[in-house]
């Protein structure tokens, strides 16, 4: 069976990554610690694992179960796995909400500019004056070294327990619609209550991403359970696709976050 026939093309470089980390823990029995995944990828590798690899295990974690980047384990069925096999670091640091306002972008940023790949973070939250980042063990003493202003505020970091971690749990907000077709453009209208002539500027300047990628093509085709995001407006996604109605319309479930 072809696998690749079920994911989109772009998704094909990862499927390679996750089979030859499945192939690496079958032929050394030893496990595989990935990077940072986000939900899409933390999906894929599950499809692939639960699909014909009974000998192997799977486990993910990002801090919290309400963690949206998480790595992954991939470990055979007899191999214990702890807490500490995730190598996850919990950095924190305090800054005055009166004096600068610092947003996730802006925490974004600072790594970035050291060098940081995103894949090496998980999870940033920025709130009433807290700022902590879940990040892979092996940069904490770099990020430690280095970090140390975001925008323009000075901080100092420091490490955190794993159960100190503020705990935020998503909340969506369910809608049935009916769209002409089930093209970005047209899903993206109906989701954020838009023009389509709006919807299709915003796509071709490359504000929308459709699970964590910018697609600018606003013909893309979406699927259930495709994961968007408009900047500016928040991240949505395609809960489910209900069936066609007497107009030749596509009843679909949609979710905003709150």
């Amino acid at each position: 069976m072809d696998i690749y026939q079920h994911f989109r093309k772009e998704e094909h470089p990862f499927i390679d990554n996750v089979l030859s980390w499945i192939d690496q823990v079958e032929k050394t029995f030893q496990h595989k610690v990935t990077d940072f995944l986000d939900p899409r990828e933390q999906q894929i590798v599950a499809m692939l694992i639960g699909t014909s690899h009974e000998e192997l295990k799977l486990y993910q974690n990002g801090g919290s179960e309400f963690a949206e980047r998480k790595r992954a384990i991939i470990a055979p069925l007899y191999e214990e796995v702890t807490d500490e096999s995730y190598q996850l670091t919990l950095m924190q640091a305090s800054y005055h909400e009166k004096f600068v306002t610092i947003t996730h972008g802006d925490v974004m940023g600072a790594f970035l500019s050291l060098g940081i790949k995103r894949k090496k973070l998980g999870d940033i939250l920025v709130e009433n004056g807290t700022i902590q980042i879940v990040l892979a063990d092996e940069i904490a003493a770099y990020v430690f070294a280095n970090l140390t202003a975001i925008k323009k505020a000075t901080i100092k970091l420091s490490e955190e327990p794993l159960s100190s971690i503020i705990k935020k749990k998503a909340e969506w907000i369910e809608s049935d619609q009916t769209v002409s077709s089930l093209r970005l453009d047209a899903v993206l209208k109906a989701i954020y209550n838009i023009s389509r002539k709006d919807a299709s500027e915003y796509i071709a300047k490359r504000y929308v991403k459709v699970n964590f990628r910018v697609v600018d093509d606003g013909k893309f085709l979406l699927t259930e359970g495709d994961m968007l995001s408009l900047r500016g407006k928040g991240r949505s996604k395609l809960i489910s696709i209900n069936g066609i109605t007497k107009k030749d319309r596509h009843r679909i479930t949609t979710a905003i976050l709150k």
